[in-house]
């Protein structure tokens, strides 16, 4: 079979995934035009204006040099989809929120309008490549959508699983020196034409060695499986750091002698108010339903045990607030530093700070919020939007509630001022480099500090008056409950 030319590529879905993804493609393949589309008009716009709708390092340097040479962002999906030789596929694939699976299971529904897009106005054969995150066996589905949706016999489809490992904060990064690039495809004479097709897009930078290749169904596994092995190490530590405040153990040096086992390594071993982003928990439930729905109860449980314990640590370290501040935070100012579920992004998809904001509200805290990169409108949207409705296109439309309880503040001083307590919810490096002394004198008294990032200076800031909270330190006298 003649090798497939690709000329253009198509990427629905103008998101964390999409864009970044498609700005290095087009960064190292200037032969190529590559056309990001989205039926969302104002996403569009930012991502044409000098303010993208996403913060990662690097993204705008990269966008700015390619944006109008072979990179382009568009509303005409029709057009750009039928013209192009590879359409990547990178819409939301939310939790189902209503019936069968509801609360674990992956609602394809955009995922399904978007092939069946692909179908009716394709004139020539396209290679799809699966790009969000699907359960298995979604390529097989997926076919049959795009084969009896074409009115036109001559256009083949071959379908790639072509799934991200990128972290935010770093994703450019990643997509720039990857560990590995994984596709999988049919093993018929068409489907190795389309995998030889993609890595050569890949590999105008990256090693061949490193773009490896797997049945459709293996890669699809791979991402859910990848995305339950670290949030699993986030949840193991997170446990262990429970034992060590009940104990009088030190968690980062338990993370640290552990970590020096090469067996086991250093990564995803620091203790913290628990995990968070777009696909952890998301792909964890996804993953839970496959072993439900194919009789694997005792494996289902065993992933779900991870989820169970990261919102066990968020009740946690809620729990550890209002305890500490004399069992209650009614009407007690609390300044939360950071919103981001981690630095160096503006993702706050399943951030932890939602759960502890919610649960520090419910005991009638009144909320001074500040993230160096987070809006005032979505960190109130946030906190409004019901459960997985996050990831829905209709949630970045939808109105901003804005909670009597909660303030935004555009700098950091103005959160500090006359507050009882301070929570650290994320790890941004500014947050290290206050000057905490003038800070005391600006708070109440008792004056606590919450260090659900183990981010700071514990001894420096018990020096100057504070009581701490560490996370999976030894809990100090005041803190200590008396009974």
């Amino acid at each position: 079979m003649a090798p497939i030319v690709v000329k253009k590529i198509a990427c629905i879905g103008a998101g964390y995934v999409g864009g970044p993804t498609m700005a290095m493609i087009a960064l190292k393949c200037p032969d190529i035009e590559v056309v990001v589309v989205d039926i969302n008009e104002e996403r569009i716009k930012a991502w044409n204006s000098e303010t993208l709708p996403i913060y990662e390092p690097g993204l705008d340097e990269v966008v700015k040099a390619c944006r109008g040479r072979n990179l382009f962002f568009s509303t005409d999906t029709h057009k750009h989809v039928r013209e192009a030789d590879v359409v990547f596929v990178s819409v939301n694939t939310p939790t189902k929120t209503t019936g069968i699976g509801a609360g674990k299971a992956a609602d394809l529904t955009y995922w399904e309008g978007a092939a069946r897009m692909i179908a009716s106005v394709s004139i020539s054969s396209k290679i799809v490549v699966e790009k969000s995150t699907v359960p298995v066996k979604t390529a097989e589905a997926i076919g049959k959508v795009l084969q009896r949706n074409c009115s036109d016999p001559n256009v083949h489809f071959e379908i790639l699983s072509n799934p991200e490992f990128l972290a935010e904060g770093t994703a450019m990064e990643d997509l720039l020196l990857p560990d590995r690039v994984l596709i999988g495809g049919n093993s018929t004479e068409s489907g190795k034409a389309a995998v030889a097709a993609l890595k050569w897009v890949y590999e105008h930078w990256i090693p061949s060695e490193r773009v490896i290749t797997a049945n459709l169904w293996s890669a699809e596994l791979a991402k859910l499986t990848a995305n339950a092995f670290l949030a699993q190490r986030i949840s193991s530590i997170n446990a262990i750091s429970a034992l060590c405040e009940t104990s009088g153990a030190d968690v980062t040096q338990v993370a640290h002698a552990i970590g020096t086992d090469t067996r086991i390594g250093h990564k995803f071993l620091n203790a913290s108010v628990g995990f968070g982003g777009s696909c952890f928990q998301k792909d964890i439930l996804n993953l839970c339903y496959v072993c439900e729905s194919l009789g694997l109860k005792e494996v289902a449980d065993y992933w779900n045990a991870v989820v169970t314990m990261n919102d066990y640590q968020k009740q946690r370290f809620v729990e550890r607030v209002i305890s500490a501040m004399f069992n209650t935070v009614s009407n007690k100012k609390i300044a939360i530093l950071g919103f981001a579920f981690k630095k160096d992004t503006s993702d706050t998809r399943e951030t932890p700070a939602v759960d502890v904001c919610k649960g520090l509200i419910r005991d009638g805290a009144k909320l001074s919020i500040y993230d160096p990169k987070v809006s005032s409108e979505q960190m109130f949207r946030d906190i409004s939007t019901p459960k997985f409705d996050w990831d829905r296109p209709h949630y970045n439309q939808s109105q901003s509630r804005i909670l009597d309880n909660i303030t935004v503040c555009p700098t950091p001083d103005a959160a500090f001022q006359d507050a009882h307590g301070i929570c650290i919810l994320t790890e941004w490096d500014e947050f290290k480099h206050y000057d905490y002394q003038a800070i005391y004198q600006k708070m109440q008294k008792p004056a606590f500090i919450f260090d659900g990032r183990l981010i700071l200076d514990h001894d420096k800031l018990r020096e100057i008056g504070f009581i701490v909270y560490a996370l999976g330190k030894p809990l100090e006298p005041f803190l200590q409950k008396q009974y």
